[in-house]
């Protein structure tokens, strides 16, 4: 039977909003989860759920079913709460939604799992929430094989970050680490190291060959890749712009370089994930 919650002051209400911060999610290892789809494709990766939040009103029975599978597997604790309640902890109101208390793990380069033919992204500092649930929906959608995120100023486990990606932080293998490890890594798996930066020596991104096993990183959105990663590139790109602000989001920036890569390989037969 759920547990029935109708004040907005119940304590656990009040560890679902602390959890917005990024204080509240270090100190306790929790972080909140947002939405059906998100919710269930975390569970299907794995994360464990210490509560289920849902309100009767907007969310039965039969539009849990994508998560009951995997929270009934889990032993997961369930709440059933008021609208008002709802209305506190909830960023989608008024409709089939629910709310997720999961706890965190680390994301250690050496966990992830490559193929034979590896396509990485690597973002640094990128500090924006959007922006970097952004990269992780397109790098989702167009198959790379993980994302390192290194010495970022906005943790993973953000709700913004989550709530952006749609959940691609779930699906799209990532690490996070610093500079060095990410660059160990790399190296130890001898992938060509692509840089994306605004420099007199970056050669356009078409005219680079990114069909080997290789690596594109990028900076943040206010000073871009730092020199330590400009430094030890192989090669730096960059994508010509012919406007009067000369500047791209780093998320699109990064869904352009993606798709170029991925392009390329397609054409030479070495996309591994084609369908």
């Amino acid at each position: 039977m759920p547990k029935q919650i109708n004040s907005p002051a119940n304590p656990l209400i009040k560890q679902v909003v602390a959890l917005n911060t990024a204080a509240e999610r270090k100190e306790t290892g929790l972080f909140l989860v947002e939405g059906l789809r998100e919710t269930a494709l975390a569970l299907k990766a794995g994360y464990h759920a210490e509560y289920l939040f849902y309100c009767p009103q907007f969310t039965q029975t039969s539009h849990m079913e994508c998560i009951a599978p995997q929270a009934t597997l889990q032993q997961v604790n369930m709440a059933e709460v008021s609208e008002a309640v709802f209305d506190k902890i909830a960023y989608r109101k008024q409709a089939p939604n629910v709310v997720a208390i999961c706890r965190t793990r680390p994301l250690p380069p050496n966990d992830l799992q490559l193929s034979a033919n590896p396509l990485l992204v690597v973002v640094e500092t990128v500090e924006k929430p959007g922006n970097l649930g952004a990269i992780l929906r397109t790098a989702d959608a167009a198959g790379i094989d993980a994302l390192l995120l290194c010495d970022p100023q906005t943790d993973i486990f953000n709700p913004n970050v989550i709530r952006s990606s749609l959940g691609a932080v779930f699906t799209c293998p990532v690490a996070v680490c610093n500079n060095l490890n990410a660059l160990a890594y790399l190296n130890s798996h001898h992938l060509h190291l692509f840089s994306a930066a605004l420099t007199p020596q970056a050669i356009p991104y078409h005219s680079a060959n990114f069909t080997a096993p290789c690596a594109i990183a990028f900076g943040s959105e206010a000073f871009g890749l730092s020199g330590f990663w400009l430094q030890h590139a192989n090669e730096q790109v960059i994508i010509p712009m012919w406007g009067q602000v000369n500047s791209l989001n780093v998320s699109v920036s990064a869904g352009i370089l993606m798709y170029e890569a991925q392009r390329q390989r397609m054409e030479m037969g070495k996309n591994l994930k084609h369908p």
